[in-house]
């Protein structure tokens, strides 16, 4: 698989990522995460990336393939910006997140350390940045970043504090693309693209059941791409999925994109999508063309 280097933290990354979210909400079997994580990292994957927020998640993924540590820069997120609580971001409650996910993923130290969508006034208030950094010099993660989106992505970029930036890229979210992912490369900051085939929320043809899938399907509804209306089954809609995918990958500064699933058989069909090279440039400027005819001013990324 593709390595790509992210920015200035200097790690080699597999261009595609598990992501830990989907093991925890939905309550994954441990039986099922063993063998979903041990064949990716056979297959090649080098990021796992999860957070203390997603239940149960980082505590799978430890017990899945900690003995395996030294196969795959680990990536988790603190804080919990689904709460509503500002108390998660103060210093001690984010050394404590930090401690708890090092034992629930059964290690020393993680990789990268992320705040996990903070506002931007937490940002700026320095207390969290703070806390990450003193986690680094403790030891207990190599690098920090933020996850999140908008004015606090923005401000994360500019304030110069972070290695790196997980942000939500695809093709129902492209503000990113012009605001802050050139900000992003100037700054040297490695770029994690999260959401990157927009959940596949056009899959089944009928709206999700999950809330969370609504606002992509919203979009799509209105961006109607061509290669979107040929995947309604089998073979139609794997190719919607590799277009999707190889589109997010071919922006400026994306290293990794973080694709979650909880289907072992998911995994393997995800990574046999890169197999078609890069998208070609007629395509991306057509889905790029497409979002600056259509795109609504409140469009913005997506949590």
């Amino acid at each position: 698989m593709e390595k790509r280097t992210l920015g200035k933290t200097g790690m080699s990354v597999t261009v595609l990522g598990f992501g830990g979210a989907e093991i925890g909400f939905e309550k994954a079997a441990q039986e099922t995460v063993n063998s979903l994580l041990n064949s990716a990292l056979d297959a090649g994957l080098n990021v796992v990336d999860t957070a203390a927020a997603y239940p149960q998640s980082e505590a799978k993924i430890g017990a899945a393939i900690g003995g395996r540590r030294g196969e795959f820069f680990l990536f988790t997120k603190c804080g919990n910006s689904m709460s509503g609580d500002d108390q998660h971001w103060n210093a001690k409650a984010i050394a404590a997140s930090i401690d708890r996910s090092l034992a629930d993923l059964g290690t020393d130290h993680v990789d990268l350390v992320q705040l996990h969508s903070c506002s931007a006034e937490i940002l700026k208030n320095g207390e969290a940045i703070a806390a990450l950094e003193r986690a680094r010099n403790a030891g207990k993660t190599r690098f920090i970043g933020y996850s999140g989106e908008n004015d606090a992505a923005l401000y994360a970029v500019e304030c110069g504090a972070f290695d790196t930036l997980q942000i939500s890229i695809n093709i129902a979210d492209q503000r990113s693309i012009e605001t802050i992912l050139p900000k992003a490369k100037a700054a040297q900051m490695g770029v994690i693209a999260k959401r990157p085939i927009a959940n596949a929320a056009w899959k089944t043809g009928a709206k999700p059941a999950n809330a969370y899938h609504h606002a992509y399907w919203d979009r799509l509804q209105h961006l109607d791409y061509d290669f979107l209306g040929l995947a309604l089954t089998g073979r139609d809609l794997e190719e919607s999925i590799s277009i999707a995918l190889r589109f997010t990958l071919a922006q400026e500064g994306v290293a990794t994109a973080i694709v979650g699933t909880k289907h072992p058989e998911r995994w393997k069909a995800n990574a046999k999508l890169l197999e078609a090279g890069p998208l070609d440039p007629a395509m991306i400027a057509k889905i790029r063309a497409r979002w600056n005819e259509v795109a609504r001013a409140d469009w913005a990324g997506q949590i």
